[in-house]
């Protein structure tokens, strides 16, 4: 085990240092993905075998590295999840601007985030994580330097930094005053971790930043950064300051419901592909913080065996999102090198021109919107049968809570399926509505093999979910034995589910049929006519079409933005462009404000750089008058 730790860690650096001495780029990637390969089978290792590597934490700052059940897993789904981003990244790299660069950045990134997790010392982890947000800003603007992309950088920093001074305070705290309850710890944990997570309202960086980076990078940051931050908060929740209280339940619970309802509503409204995948990245961090609130609140209320079940759906989530969110992104990345572009009402018809991406990337849509029997059904079920357990608590406000959540996260799910028609929709079938996608071609073989792997990973979690729900379970802080569960979900109180391996099974064989019974009834193609008048790309369907009965429903809250611009000549209309466009909340009402009140107090402070060395002394001179009179009254001691 802590060979393939070691080993993988050192093969990922040369990879790193491949790419960047040597232009090496496609040798690099191989050497980076067999470093990952060690990794993730050094993390197995040690989640079998249940023993720990390394250093236990300990609050000092000496450097010390381990890895334990909770890292090993995070581990795995970092690891695995940068195999196939580095596979795909293998044929699109080593052409694109600053390739030796990137391919530098790439293994920096891997080693931050395997960094984070184990680390065993206070120092250690914040110098990895602080690394592990400023390596994928260097890779964006080494791939991109346009203005609007210097500015989603701006922000992405500013965000992170900003809101993760919560995480240097939270464990400095910790490190003075040892591990148990604490309010200042938890708040500031939050905030922190949560931030660089995505939950909002403090998410406002993430589809700014996701968009514009690399594929790869896109799916390393919306697939596994973001879980790295829920590993900080998962230790501080149910370990560093146990046993949490039942107030931070009811918060982790109502940040995890404003997220999932607010990204899936915001992703509707969304015209861009990775951009809408961002929002769903938000969604996604939402329902995992409604596992983890339902399980903070179940061990408060001494129900150990379904606490620790609600904490394996939320670990099970994390690997889920991490498959099917990487394959999106990786997916959209492949349609945009060959359409040229990823606006939604300027593709269509990918899925018979690209039909490997196409296929795979339409299991990833299906697993997303939580269809079984992928994937990303089964962690969805588990939670809403942890929420529902919440909701028939003893206590009435923790009941209320519960089924609250759980409403909820069906909403979610509700949305999320309607958002991915649209997608499916729009970008895979129908006719091409550009030149560009009317020419597209598949991708290379190791781009085709990176989504295949995804999209059988997918598959493979939703029909076998039992075999890693137990050992899930047994990670969880409540002690409780692991669940007995079969080969599909037959977890207990859920209602006799059947198993998905059979559900999968019958719906291979009823497509097989399918198939063989309609072999020779092919209907010859014919041009598509509306009213007379042949179909063209300006009358196809749009993606603000698809939304706009939602958008007229949840108009008080969108609150869209339209332009109508009417030219006539004479009294005869000529022209009509409509224009339509609905603001982010959280940004006009909570951060542009925000915004304008530090710049003001900046200019107000500026005012005191008189240069002046007098004026320097008086200021001085005050602030120690000051700090006598606080010590005079007993202020400070």
């Amino acid at each position: 085990m802590t060979v393939a730790l070691i080993g993988g860690a050192a093969l990922v650096a040369l990879g790193g240092l491949l790419g960047a001495v040597r232009s090496q780029v496609g040798a690099a990637l191989v050497v980076q993905i067999a470093g990952a390969c060690a990794l993730a089978g050094g993390g197995v290792a040690v989640l079998a075998s249940g023993h720990d590597v390394g250093a236990s934490f300990r609050w000092t700052v000496d450097p010390a590295f381990g890895i334990d059940g909770l890292s090993a897993f995070f581990l795995v789904v970092v690891a695995a999840t940068a195999v196939p981003a580095l596979l795909f990244a293998r044929d699109s790299l080593p052409v694109a601007r600053g390739a030796r660069a990137l391919a530098a950045l790439s293994a920096a990134f891997l080693l931050a985030l395997a960094g984070v997790l184990a680390a065993r010392d206070v120092a250690t982890f914040l110098a990895f994580w602080e690394l592990m947000t400023l390596v994928p800003a260097a890779a964006i603007l080494v791939a991109r330097r346009d203005r609007a992309v210097r500015r989603a950088v701006f922000v992405y920093l500013a965000i992170t930094h900003l809101g993760g001074t919560g995480v240097w305070v939270a464990l400095i705290t910790l490190a003075n005053e040892g591990e148990g309850p604490n309010t200042l710890v938890l708040v500031a944990a939050l905030v922190g971790f949560g931030t660089k997570a995505g939950l909002m309202p403090l998410h406002s960086w993430l589809p700014r930043a996701h968009p514009v980076a690399p594929s790869h990078i896109s799916a390393l940051m919306s697939g596994v950064m973001i879980k790295v931050a829920l590993y900080g908060l998962i230790r501080v929740l149910f370990e560093w300051a146990a046993p949490a209280p039942e107030w931070i339940g009811f918060v982790v619970l109502g940040v995890g419901a404003l997220s999932a309802l607010g990204g899936v509503l915001y992703a509707l409204v969304q015209h861009e592909l990775k951009r809408l995948l961002a929002f769903h990245s938000i969604e996604n961090v939402g329902i995992i913080a409604l596992a983890l609130g339902a399980a903070v609140l179940l061990q408060a209320r001494g129900d150990a065996v379904w606490a620790d079940l609600a904490f394996a759906a939320a670990l099970l989530h994390t690997a889920n999102h991490a498959a099917f969110k990487a394959l999106l992104f990786l997916a959209a990345g492949a349609f945009g090198e060959a359409a040229g572009a990823l606006e939604l009402d300027r593709l269509g018809g990918l899925l018979r021109r690209m039909p490997w991406t196409g296929w795979s990337f339409l299991i990833g849509c299906a697993a997303i919107a939580g269809l079984p029997p992928l994937n990303g059904f089964v962690s969805e079920w588990l939670t809403l049968q942890g929420l529902l357990h919440v909701a028939f608590v003893d206590a009435a406000g923790v009941a209320a809570a519960g089924a609250l959540a759980a409403a909820a996260l069906a909403v979610t799910a509700a949305l999320a399926l309607y958002c991915f028609v649209k997608v499916v929709g729009l970008v895979l079938l129908g006719a091409p509505r550009t030149t560009e996608v009317a020419a597209a071609v598949e991708r290379p073989p190791s781009t085709r093999a990176s989504l295949v792997l995804l999209a059988a990973v997918c598959v493979l979690l939703g029909a076998l979910p039992g075999l890693v729900v137990p050992k899930l379970a047994t990670l969880g802080a409540a002690g409780a034995p692991a669940p007995a569960t079969g080969a599909g979900l037959d977890l207990p109180g859920t209602g006799g589910l059947p198993a998905l391996a059979l559900v999968v099974a019958l719906a291979a064989l009823a497509a097989v049929l399918l198939r063989w019974i309609g072999a020779g009834r092919r209907s010859a193609p014919a041009p598509a006519w509306v009213c007379g008048q042949r179909v063209e790309p300006a009358l196809d369907w749009t993606s603000a079409g698809f939304t706009k009965p939602l958008r007229l429903v949840l108009e008080s809250v969108f609150r869209p933005e339209r332009e109508i611009e009417v030219r006539t000549a004479g009294t005869l209309v000529q022209e009509v462009r409509y224009r339509s466009e609905v603001p982010h909340l959280f940004d006009t009402l909570l951060y542009e404000p925000s915004q304008r009140v530090a710049l003001r107090a900046a200019r107000s402070a500026r005012r005191l750089q008189s240069g002046s060395l007098r004026a320097y002394i008086l200021y001085l001179l005050g602030l120690v008058l000051v700090l006598l009179a606080a010590v005079q009254l007993g202020v400070i001691a």
